[in-house]
């Protein structure tokens, strides 16, 4: 049943002071007009709560909450590298103990070939140089391209051709080099040549002797060589001021204690090859 019109106009014309319907009218004038049942009284009338005859929205923002940096996490700008530039560094010997270890290796390697056989290191037959060809279209090839040398035993090297054409001209090579090899076919593989090597004698022993003792004398300029560049360092060091004196001082006193070691293992080395050879 629709409400009455009258009661209607009576609430509007009416100036309340009090009451639940007055609070609900002053709190939003543009919500429905609140209509009272006619069996109840004009100030009781049921008000609806807040959130259903007007809603409120609460415009807010959530400030975006930054990490603080910590006293452990340095920023890039301010972080301290904890190593110096070899250039910077009095004490960083690496370029020169480098340098000693290549003179010792290379020493090493040279004396290994002398104690191998000296001068008839079955090395020396793959180095002699092999004319396939005469006249304009003369061509030379390496001897162990064309061959295997292998050392069979006491004092005999064996020298397998790979191609038959190639056998001739090894032989004429063999033969003519100034090591006083001559070189026999097998009887069972005539792809296969025997190579005699002779006895030492007191003049090839002395040969094999001096050659020793200069791979020393080189392997020892090389570490000569390597303690001048450490030391030209240390100088452009102190004269751009990047190390003090007393630093510049200890890295000299150490620099000269590697150098000394460098050259006491070289005469170790030399020391002992020398020892093998004469035995041989």
């Amino acid at each position: 049943m629709p409400p009455r019109l009258d009661l209607w106009v009576a609430v509007i014309s009416r100036k309340p002071t009090t009451g639940p319907c007055s609070s609900a009218l002053r709190h939003n004038f543009s919500s429905p007009p609140l209509i009272c049942s006619p069996t109840q009284q004009p100030n009781r009338c049921p008000v609806p709560p807040p959130s259903t005859t007007s809603p409120r929205r609460h415009l807010s923002s959530t400030p975006t909450l930054l990490k603080r940096s910590g006293k452990h996490e340095p920023r890039a700008a301010d972080a301290v590298p904890t190593e110096k530039p070899k250039d910077d560094d009095p004490f960083d010997f690496s370029d020169l103990e480098e340098g000693i270890q290549k003179a010792l290796e290379r020493l090493k390697d040279g004396l290994g070939r002398l104690r191998a056989g000296g001068r008839f290191n079955p090395e020396v037959l793959e180095m002699l140089r092999v004319m396939l060809r005469k006249g304009e279209a003369a061509e030379t090839v390496r001897l162990g391209d064309l061959a295997q040398v292998l050392p069979k035993g006491g004092r005999t090297v064996v020298v397998l051709v790979g191609e038959e054409e190639h056998i001739k001209p090894i032989s004429r090579t063999i033969l003519a080099s100034p090591h006083s090899l001559n070189p026999i076919p097998s009887p069972t593989n005539p792809f296969e040549l025997h190579v005699a090597i002779p006895p030492p004698t007191k003049e090839s022993r002395m040969q094999v002797l001096a050659a020793a003792s200069k791979a020393g004398e080189t392997a020892a300029h090389t570490v000569q060589e390597a303690r001048g560049r450490q030391q030209k360092k240390l100088r452009a060091m102190k004269l751009a001021r990047k190390a003090g004196p007393d630093a510049l001082r200890k890295a000299g006193e150490k620099m000269e204690k590697v150098v000394q070691k460098g050259s006491a293992e070289v005469k170790k080395v030399v020391e002992g090859a020398r020892r093998v050879l004469e035995q041989g």
